[in-house]
């Protein structure tokens, strides 16, 4: 669906992005994370064909962008940080107007405006200015008009922000409901929100790609945890092969590269009922995504003070 390769931007001496290459296939919801300042909104803007890159192309549905441009956008939505909404327009006359924008006519620019307001849950508020809206329902607004035309890429720049937790629930449906019909990118600060709906998460750090990875794998750390009555130096001593880390009754094994979970996890239990101790716990090590985030910038830390 989308092809990025070797993808840049400058603004004079400024480098926001710099070779920032990934596919992305259909129907994957990804999260783009990164501090502010690594290059996610420049990253966004190109996508959506706003800004130019400097170098480097982009593909989308087979379509290089910077060739057939209009024809790619009219199969995009896109909802921007701040939200493109007109105050002193009402909710029905904006999404009319942003419908127009996007070449819808006639019995169908109605039908995708009614299936937006339904799916936003803002029927109730059809007639009312935006100005007069919560900040929750003007994120409502921004996020019908990006799905305006069904689109088959959705470019999502915090679409929770706003709103309250009932709302995020809602919002997080909404969102993989959308993905049976398209892809969708999704730029957050909140690791919950990319944990709770992404398969994917790319994670830029100073404008290039430091993590592309599903998030099944990144929630794997290669590291059974295990409890028991055996110190660290009795279970490297029965386990030599295998490097533990650890205090007192919890410790970590790593995996050795290639091995099985579960055929590691037998080994383990194995050498320590084999050396006489008892085994209270033994799992693989689940990381969430924030760890994984601050260990990719962190890396990134050490290696500029290098």
């Amino acid at each position: 669906m989308i092809e990025v390769q070797n993808l840049s931007r400058a603004y004079g001496e400024l480098l926001a992005a710099d070779g920032v290459s990934f596919n992305i296939q259909a129907g994957e919801i990804v999260g783009l994370l990164g501090h502010n300042g690594a290059g996610k909104t420049t990253i966004m803007k190109m996508l959506s064909g706003y800004l130019e890159p400097s170098s480097g192309n982009i593909h989308i549905g087979g379509l290089d962008l910077a060739e057939h441009s209009l024809k790619v956008q009219s199969q995009l939505g896109y909802l921007p940080e701040n939200l493109p909404v007109y105050p002193d327009m009402t909710v029905a006359d904006y999404l009319h107007y942003a419908a127009t924008l996007k070449g819808l006519a006639g019995d169908a620019l109605i039908q995708s405006v009614k299936r937006v307001l339904m799916d936003t849950e803002l029927l109730g508020k059809l007639l009312q200015p935006i100005a007069t809206l919560s900040r929750g329902y003007k994120q409502r607004v921004g996020v019908a008009q990006a799905m305006l035309g069904s689109p088959k890429l959705l470019i999502l720049d915090e679409p929770t922000n706003g709103l309250d937790p009932n709302q995020t629930q809602h919002m997080r449906e909404l969102i993989q409901a959308l993905a049976e019909n398209a892809t969708i990118i999704l730029s957050t600060h909140i690791m919950q929100e990319v944990d709770a709906i992404c398969d994917r998460a790319l994670i830029l750090r100073d404008g290039r790609l430091a993590l592309d990875e599903k998030l099944s794998t990144l929630r794997r750390s290669g590291k059974l945890l295990i409890k028991t009555n055996l110190s660290v130096s009795q279970l490297q001593e029965v386990m030599p092969q295998m490097l533990v880390t650890g205090d007192g009754e919890s410790c970590r094994i790593a995996l050795p590269d290639g091995a099985a979970v579960d055929h590691t996890a037998a080994s383990v239990a194995a050498a320590i009922a084999g050396a006489g101790g008892q085994l209270y716990h033994l799992a693989p090590e689940i990381r969430d995504l924030e760890s994984v985030f601050r260990q990719v910038n962190e890396e990134g830390g050490a290696d500029r003070a290098a």
